[in-house]
């Protein structure tokens, strides 16, 4: 599915706190690509709108892939695609007028361009955003199978 048919199954909201969010119009079962990710241009730099594919690697996205927020309790997980782009995977049953999210440390090894202030609103949130470097192991753990694969090869 291409960015421009795959915009059509989500929307832009905007909320009080975290500015604008990505909403999805329909369903998805765990493990079903919510969104495919199709690369823009590559980049040098890591920023907000930016994906970490390696070490010093960075991409820019698509579509509202770069728009999708952080949560310390995400319903969507990353995988490599065939292209090398990220695609999002539901981690979860997912409803359609929920706001699809990942944890932002599921593709960056380190985060410094966020505000220090987590504001996801999770039962269970860590805080602050950080990267794959700063999880806690048994998070690690919980993101097994969800993660961008360069993030293994560099705890190691």
């Amino acid at each position: 599915m291409g960015a421009s048919s795959q915009n059509i199954n989500f929307e832009l909201k905007n909320s009080e706190d975290r500015g604008a969010g990505v909403i999805t119009k329909c369903s998805f079962s765990k493990g079903e690509v919510v969104m495919r990710g199709v690369i823009d241009k590559i980049i040098n730099v890591n920023h907000e709108h930016a994906s970490q594919v390696g070490e010093n690697e960075y991409v820019t996205p698509i579509g509202f892939m770069a728009l999708v927020n952080h949560s310390c309790r995400p319903n969507c997980g990353i995988k490599l695609n065939e292209t090398g782009a990220h695609d999002y995977v539901a981690m979860q049953d997912i409803m359609p007028g929920e706001e699809i999210t990942f944890d932002y440390a599921m593709q960056n090894y380190e985060v410094g361009h966020f505000p220090s202030e987590c504001l996801c609103g999770a039962i269970d949130c860590r805080g602050k955003i950080g990267g794959w470097k700063d999880l806690p192991i048994d998070k690690k753990q919980q993101y097994k199978g969800f993660v961008a694969p360069y993030l293994l090869e560099l705890d190691i």
